[in-house]
């Protein structure tokens, strides 16, 4: 739980998307007596765009949600940024065969990353709507070796700030955290992460919020109604190829371009006879590999590398306590669902991931989440290599 009373003299700027989640942000501000600043930050397609954007809708309901509680609402573009950025680095990643997530890197560029540097450094904390919590650790002798991996030594303060995960596991939003700065999490602010949805809901309807029954959004960051699909296809157009059955080597259909199909996919294909599951692309010869019927064996993978780790907080790895392998819990897509395993170092960032169990669906790009054990803690995480 925040510690409103500590906040009573710190700026607070709240980023207002005009859902449920960050109007009840608001709500909760400033029922316990604080006047933040409310942000909507535009990043949407240009005005002559013909895709469908909810995004005149989103800053109507923030507007009238600001308006109600009195804050002020400034509208901050970062658009070219996000464009630039986010755009960038999941275009590269797709069209090099990965799994990319938008939403993670989103995050650490726009919301922390753009909006600090354009507004947000202007402020003590940055309050979002996102499901998750953070929590402070008093360490009185911090080693230097600990120091040496905090970013941000100005604030250190001999603390430690820990990404915590929210009591709701299905919306549980510390897996698109996880890639933040330390800076950035020490700035962030997230009023409802000891909320559940349903209660957020209600409070929202109690409070009579204009966005209260409005659904949450089912696409990528900041894109309202855009299909992800689309996206894609505006980038990187389309690039015809054969769909290949793994077991008999058959040709049974061709795919539109490798990059709209992600390992592990089930639904979706268009082909007859199915059901059928992505299992493997070749990327040089632009040949989608499919196996028909139940999950085949290569769909899963229970040991699999992770590379470039991002340390939210500290290494684990280097508390006394912690020796290696580290038992941990941790995900690999957006479920409730944690999977127990070891984590193996293999070098400097660099891991082996030794799941329980097989896992469904393991592929390049996505981010590896790493937990503690009770699936508490945040560790960060790392990209799969596989």
């Amino acid at each position: 739980m925040i510690d409103y009373s500590a906040l009573s003299d710190k700026r607070i700027a709240v980023l207002l998307s005009g859902g449920v989640d960050s109007s009840v942000v608001v709500y909760e501000l400033v029922s316990h007596g604080l006047r933040p600043d409310c942000f909507y930050i535009k990043i949407g397609p240009e005005e002559d765009e013909a895709w469908d954007c909810s995004s005149e809708e989103d800053l109507e309901m923030a507007t009238a949600v600001a308006r109600r509680y009195g804050c002020r609402l400034e509208v901050v573009d970062c658009h070219r940024e996000y464009w630039d950025q986010v755009t960038r680095y999941t275009m590269e990643k797709v069209r090099a065969g990965f799994t990319p997530n938008p939403d993670v890197m989103c995050n650490r560029l726009i919301k922390f990353g753009a909006f600090h540097e354009k507004r947000g450094r202007q402020y003590d904390y940055i309050a979002t709507g996102h499901y998750a919590q953070t929590e402070i650790e008093d360490v009185p002798e911090m080693s230097e070796s600990t120091v040496g991996k905090i970013e941000n030594r100005k604030s250190l303060n001999r603390q430690l700030v820990w990404l915590c995960t929210s009591p709701d596991p299905v919306k549980d939003q510390t897996d698109f955290l996880a890639q933040i700065y330390d800076w950035q999490l020490r700035k962030a602010l997230f009023p409802i992460g000891h909320y559940v949805k349903d209660e957020v809901r209600r409070i929202a309807e109690r409070e009579r919020l204009v966005s209260a029954r409005r659904r949450d959004s089912q696409g990528i960051c900041f894109l309202g109604k855009i299909n992800y699909n689309d996206y894609l296809r505006r980038y990187l157009g389309e690039l015809p190829g054969p769909v290949i059955e793994l077991e008999t080597g058959r040709i049974i259909g061709q795919h539109r371009g490798h990059w709209f199909h992600t390992i592990g996919q089930r639904k979706g294909m268009g082909f007859g006879g199915g059901p059928w599951f992505v299992v493997k692309k070749d990327v040089e010869q632009n040949i989608l590999y499919v196996s028909h019927g139940c999950d085949p064996a290569s769909a899963y993978r229970q040991h699999f590398p992770i590379h470039d780790f991002h340390y939210l907080t500290v290494n684990p790895f280097e508390a006394p306590s912690h020796l290696s392998p580290l038992e941990i819990t941790f995900k690999i897509r957006h479920t409730p669902e944690y999977l127990p395993a070891t984590l193996e170092p293999t070098g400097p960032g660099s891991f082996i991931v030794h799941a329980e169990a097989p896992v469904h669906g393991v592929a390049p790009g996505q981010f590896c989440v790493v937990y503690d054990t009770h699936h508490h803690r945040c560790f960060g995480s790392g990209e799969i290599t596989v």
